[in-house]
């Protein structure tokens, strides 16, 4: 049901579309408006969240840790699952981010045929994950030459590299397949597992079908319906130049559909479970290091305290003590 909500949202938002440019005519508004209006929340939302996060205490280092702590020199240290210093903690972030590391090491924990705990290997999420986020990435880098005049040579070669099997006129791109095959096995994945099901919402399904509504209705216009390049890349460049300009009738309805289904993603991302693109830097168990050991640290927030000793304790109650029977240090 969860899954069925989320998929009849994605269908609205792009009939929405839909019937805004092909009955109403509204490219302005769905060409130029909502995705200036996109563009603020995003912005918007990820300040808010940033400083959120920036401004909660974090008196004492808390990082995760799965290795030796540095100590004794004639004791190896673990330099990344365990890092002391700066140096360490980039190697360990620069892991996390581009190769999702604690997610490659991530094990299945099941029950074997004698009713025991059996740990196994769990390396399909993390492919899916690596082919999922490092697909949107290169197809991102790649849109970039309708925002620049002169395409530059690293954009170029990103295309070339993606393309290079020559499959089909237009070229395919390889990124546009396996964008389209992680997020499915993703989303299999999530209905597939009972346990996964169980805990799923409505915000974890929401976002892998209005990604795969980006990824299909770009597919789509770029293999099936042609679209007018050069008059979306005027539209882009007036977009990104702060002079914005009618869209041109020649760009068909799909496109639409494809940036409006973008921009619902722009201003859906900084509420949503997406926001880990930036909270992964802000994490303070990923980006401290473990000096716990090396270093004394006091909280700061700490206000004075009244301590109430054992020795204030037997002052005030020596008599009824001794009279209970209970030892005092002081007679």
């Amino acid at each position: 049901m969860k899954a069925l909500v989320s998929l009849i949202a994605v269908l609205l938002l792009v009939l929405i579309a839909y019937a805004g440019v092909a009955a109403a005519n509204l490219r302005f508004l769905f060409g130029v408006v909502i995705p200036y209006a996109a563009f603020l929340l995003f912005v918007g939302g990820m300040i808010v969240r940033v400083l959120k996060w920036g401004s909660s205490p974090v008196p004492f280092r808390i990082p995760s840790t799965c290795g030796q702590q540095k100590s004794l020199p004639w004791i190896k240290h673990s330099k990344l699952e365990n890092p002391s210093g700066a140096l360490g903690v980039i190697g360990r972030m620069a892991l996390e981010v581009l190769f999702f590391r604690s997610l490659f090491r991530n094990l299945k924990t099941q029950l074997n045929g004698e009713g025991k705990i059996s740990y196994g290997e769990a390396k399909w999420l993390w492919l899916a994950g690596m082919a999922f986020h490092w697909s949107f990435l290169i197809i991102l880098f790649r849109h970039m030459r309708f925002f620049i005049e002169r395409v530059p040579a690293a954009v170029q070669l990103a295309e070339g590299l993606d393309s290079f099997l020559q499959i089909g006129a237009p070229l395919l791109y390889m990124t546009d397949v396996v964008l389209l095959l992680a997020v499915t096995y993703l989303f299999i994945r999530r209905i597939g597992i009972p346990q996964m099901r169980y805990i799923s919402l409505i915000a974890d399904y929401f976002p892998l079908f209005l990604i795969l509504g980006i990824a299909i209705s770009g597919v789509l216009m770029r293999y099936f319906y042609k679209t007018d390049i050069v008059s979306v890349k005027m539209l882009a460049m007036g977009l990104i130049s702060f002079k914005p300009v009618m869209p041109a009738e020649t760009i068909g309805v799909i496109f639409y559909i494809h940036l409006f289904l973008l921009s619902v993603l722009f201003a859906y991302f900084p509420m949503s479970k997406l926001v880990h693109l930036g909270g992964v830097f802000l994490s303070p168990t990923r980006n401290m290091a473990n000096s716990n050991g090396m270093k004394r640290h006091v909280n700061p927030w700490n206000y004075p305290v009244h301590v109430h000793t054992y020795e204030e304790y037997e002052n005030d109650f020596r008599d009824k003590m001794k009279n209970a029977g209970i030892p005092v240090e002081k007679e």
